[in-house]
């Protein structure tokens, strides 16, 4: 191994205890998916009822992220990451104790907004306390979210085999360790020198090129998240079963988003890139549309998904940094609001199509939205063109790198300041 390499896995503690936080944040993506069914048969409750599990967490962390840079920047991330994770212990734990779906709906709220402030610092911590600069904990950082993506569905499986409270019972255990662990080593960390306002994120949709991007987001989610809750009840498997279709779903996710996503960019640029990824994914909607009873059909096409989920998620969020003319941190929050609120409301008007129609409509909708979302999309083919000239190929791959951070955990100050200061030095 280069001495590079085995610098970036030599870190002090408080960073291993964030990144294993971050694993178990980032398992949550998948985590409830294999007992979707099991929730619905056990609880006596439709569909529609247990998708707003999707709805109340997404729709809670789209208002949060609005908050989350005026809170950090005023009691500072070390602070902000120990109460979000706080927050998530105890609310995942209370969805295990409920007794109804009503219940678990409202806990789940609960768990968006620890959320919330969880992934707006947990980059930030890294970043600070790593040893090796940007490049370690970005590595750091990849690793997390791969294991976490592709893990949280087996695991939520494997749990919910047992009993459908076990995925949440997981989550408050494994984050209650991290919450300890980071308590007693993670060390104060410097404030921000300037104050966020509360109004920075929504005063900054105003500009077209940033709600150009927000828009694109909704219509991508909606399709995404319409699969999300609703794929896993036409395939009629158990929790194990569904835990391995996507897990393989995750981890083209995974390596999607920190391989192949660079790579397209390079080779083609962001605007066609992005074209080929949603023009993909609505058909792989169409087809999972048409073909809901065919098990098999179905299967193949949401494991496929996760290569354009992967890529997606990193381009859609670095194509708002490169034609936002707002700061980043602000940009970020702006993008995360509108793309959550968009993921969140989708399982709900999804499970009200299926109660008056059946279950095929609501992913030819969602097929329907993503390629609306392509239209959307080319409205700003020409600033996306413009963005993607004045970048460097070495500019790509930090600004890839630190986009996979804003999608999934976003700091994006701590990134700016930390590619910065390497860039100096070399």
């Amino acid at each position: 191994m280069s001495s590079a390499g085995a610098s970036t896995w030599r870190q002090p503690k408080a960073v291993y205890a964030v990144a294993f936080a971050c694993v178990v944040s980032f398992m949550g993506i998948g985590l409830v998916d294999p007992i979707l069914p099991a929730l619905s048969e056990q609880l006596d409750a439709t569909p529609s009822q247990v998708s707003l599990l999707f709805t109340s967490y997404l729709v809670v962390t789209a208002v949060a992220m609005l908050g989350t840079g005026w809170v950090s920047s005023r009691i500072g991330a070390r602070k902000t990451l120990i109460t979000g994770l706080a927050i998530i212990v105890v609310f995942s734990a209370l969805a295990g104790l409920s007794g109804s779906i009503s219940g678990i709906v409202g806990f789940r709220a609960g768990w968006g907004l620890g959320n919330a402030l969880f992934i707006a610092t947990s980059l930030a911590v890294i970043v600070a306390s790593a040893t090796g600069g940007f490049a370690g904990a970005i590595v750091l950082y990849e690793a997390a979210l791969g294991l976490g993506i592709a893990a949280g569905p087996l695991v939520g499986g494997l749990l919910g085999d047992m009993s459908w409270r076990g995925p949440f019972f997981g989550v408050a255990v494994l984050m209650a360790v991290a919450l300890l662990a980071t308590v007693v080593l993670l060390d104060e960390m410097p404030r921000p020198a300037h104050r966020t306002p509360l109004s920075a994120p929504l005063q900054a949709l105003r500009h077209r090129s940033l709600l150009t991007m927000g828009l694109t987001a909704v219509l991508y989610n909606w399709g995404f998240f319409t699969m999300l809750g609703y794929a896993p009840y036409p395939m009629e498997l158990g929790a194990v079963q569904l835990g391995w279709v996507f897990f393989g779903w995750g981890l083209l996710v995974a390596l999607f988003s920190v391989v192949g996503a660079p790579r397209l960019q390079a080779r083609f640029g962001t605007a066609p890139s992005l074209y080929g990824a949603l023009g993909f994914f609505a058909v792989l909607l169409l087809l999972i549309g048409l073909f809901t009873d065919v098990r098999w059909a179905l299967i193949t096409c949401v494991v496929a998904s996760g290569i354009v989920v992967g890529i997606n998620n990193t381009l859609t969020t670095q194509a708002v940094m490169l034609v936002s003319p707002v700061e980043r941190p602000v940009a970020s929050a702006a993008y995360g609001f509108v793309r959550f609120i968009g993921g969140g409301l989708a399982p709900f008007v999804a499970g009200r199509m299926v109660d008056a129609w059946d279950i095929h409509v609501p992913f030819l909708v969602g097929a329907g939205a993503v390629a609306l979302g392509i239209a959307v999309l080319a409205t700003g083919h020409r600033m996306l063109a413009a963005a993607d000239a004045g970048l460097s190929g070495e500019e790509h791959l930090d600004d890839v790198a630190g986009e996979v951070a804003d999608e999934f955990g976003g700091a994006p100050a701590a990134v700016d300041s930390e590619v910065t200061e390497e860039r100096v030095r070399a």
